[in-house]
C-alpha cells in the first residue's frame, strides 16, 4: 500500500508554497487524490522517483581574500552531493553578491532556463545574490527544480537585513 502525503507536506519536500502544489496539480504536472471530506493527498511515490537533469552546486565568495572559504564551501557541497549520490557538478564565483554578471551566476542561470537542472545546491540564501535571490528561486521553482540550502538560519530581523547589506556595499 503507498503512503499518502498533505499538500504540506508535498510542499515541505519540494521547497515550494502551498499554492504552486496546488497550481502544479491544475497545469496538469502533478496529481492528488481526494479524502471523503474533500483534501487533497498525494502518493509518495510519485515524489521519490528522481527528475532527469543535473545536479548544481552553487558557491560563491565576494573577493580574492576569501579563497579559503570559497574551497571550503566547495568541500562542503561536494561531500553534501556525494553522500546523496547525486551526479553534480560545483559552479565556483568570485565577485560581491550584487553583481549579476558574474561567470558562474551566468552559467547557474542559463542551465536552471535551458530546463537540464533537476537540483541547485547552495551552503546559504545568501550564497546566490545579496538582493535578489528570490528571482533564481522563483526561476527553479517555475522550472519544478529542488533547491538544498544547507545553513538555513531563522530570519533575520530588518535591522540585521540592512547592516549586513550595508556591509556588503
Amino acid at each position: 500500500m503507498d503512503r499518502f502525503l498533505t499538500i504540506g507536506e508535498v510542499a515541505d519536500l519540494k521547497a515550494v508554497s502551498v499554492d504552486t502544489i496546488r497550481r502544479w496539480e491544475k497545469e496538469g504536472k502533478i496529481k492528488s487524490v481526494r479524502t471523503e471530506g474533500g483534501h487533497r493527498r498525494y502518493k509518495l511515490s510519485d515524489f521519490l522517483e528522481e527528475k532527469v537533469g543535473r545536479t548544481i552546486a552553487y558557491a560563491r565568495v565576494s573577493s580574492h581574500d576569501q579563497k579559503a572559504d570559497l574551497d571550503r564551501q566547495d568541500m562542503v557541497l561536494s561531500a553534501y552531493c556525494q553522500s546523496k549520490k547525486w551526479d553534480y557538478e560545483v559552479i565556483r564565483d568570485l565577485g560581491s553578491g550584487m553583481n549579476y554578471r558574474k561567470k558562474g551566476l551566468q552559467k547557474l542561470i542559463e542551465a536552471l532556463l535551458d530546463g537540464d537542472v533537476s537540483r541547485l545546491v547552495i551552503s546559504h540564501k545568501d550564497r546566490l545574490l545579496r538582493f535578489g535571490s528570490e528571482l533564481i528561486f522563483a526561476i527553479c521553482e517555475y522550472h519544478g527544480v529542488e533547491v538544498v540550502i544547507l545553513n538555513k538560519k531563522e530570519d533575520a530581523t530588518f535591522e540585521e537585513d540592512l547592516a549586513a547589506d550595508v556591509l556588503e556595499i
